[in-house]
């Protein structure tokens, strides 16, 4: 595992402090992305591409992380008032400088997608992708290959929820995103237990894990897909790096493209309020 993903609004910079002091003596053999996007680092803010922002951003998180140039630098959220031909603009005089080495989008459309790979090339896009969440197969995956764009699903478990340790009784901590989360409530969580079972099953099979089961099957989809999995768990780090020893078998990916055309998963991924950061 040598794919770290942060960005200036995780603390908002604590986190990157954290990557930055943890991988210092690695640094040759990690590759670290982060994110700019937001004002002031807040992601509760409002956006903020500007040119003198991301270039802010560009110079603190180089401090943070304790590097000389940012291996993957995204926009975290489109801005819809900075053209995104400018945005990759920016970044492409940092690369020009030598301070970032890759440009990546984060929740983008096809459209900033192409305008955006069209002023300088986007080595990755990150947006949600899981067995429980599969909207990038019908433009952004086709688009992605096209291109020759890398592609890094966030939640790959599905919010801890394909992991099969949360039911409909479990509760949340206060401060824990997933209770503005339609997908969450006790009633969808109910609904799409049926997912879950179905992972259970495959899982049983291969003497896995159905955490494992839903990474193996994002690893089996493309090899440029890389998915970036979060725990705070150390013995949870263990078994999701597990999954790449997960060989899935053209029967068991029979078996859950089957079981996913019956299954109607149930309530929105964001809430109204978050979806409006989603570009289309």
């Amino acid at each position: 595992m040598t794919f770290f993903d942060t960005a200036e609004a995780y603390g908002p910079g604590a986190n990157e402090e954290l990557v930055g002091e943890a991988l210092e003596p690695l640094r040759d053999r990690a590759v670290i992305a982060t994110k700019f996007g937001f004002k002031d680092g807040h992601a509760g803010a409002g956006l903020d591409s500007r040119h003198e922002r991301i270039r802010r951003v560009a110079e603190n998180s180089l401090k943070r992380l304790k590097i000389d140039r940012i291996d993957l630098f995204y926009q975290h959220r489109v801005d819809p008032s900075v053209p995104i031909e400018e945005v990759a603009g920016t970044v492409k005089e940092l690369i020009r400088e030598g301070k970032v080495k890759h440009f990546g989008l984060s929740e983008a459309g096809v459209d900033v997608i192409r305008r955006a790979h069209s002023v300088q090339p986007v080595a990755a896009v990150q947006s949600e992708y899981s067995l429980w969440w599969r909207e990038p197969e019908e433009k952004v995956l086709p688009l992605l290959e096209e291109l020759g764009i890398g592609f890094v699903p966030f939640s790959p478990l599905g919010k801890g929820f394909l992991t099969g340790v949360i039911d409909a009784d479990t509760k949340f901590d206060k401060s824990d995103f997933r209770n503005t989360v339609p997908r969450f409530t006790a009633e969808a969580r109910t609904a799409n237990e049926a997912l879950v079972e179905m992972v259970r099953g495959v899982a049983a099979r291969n003497n896995a894990t159905p955490a494992q089961i839903a990474l193996a099957w994002l690893l089996s989809r493309k090899p440029w897909i890389v998915p970036i999995p979060g725990t705070t768990k150390p013995h949870r780090l263990e078994e999701n790096i597990g999954a790449a020893s997960v060989q899935l078998t053209s029967e068991d990916l029979l078996v859950i493209e089957d079981a996913l055309s019956k299954i109607t998963v149930q309530g929105a991924r964001y809430s109204a309020d978050r979806q409006k950061l989603v570009s289309r």
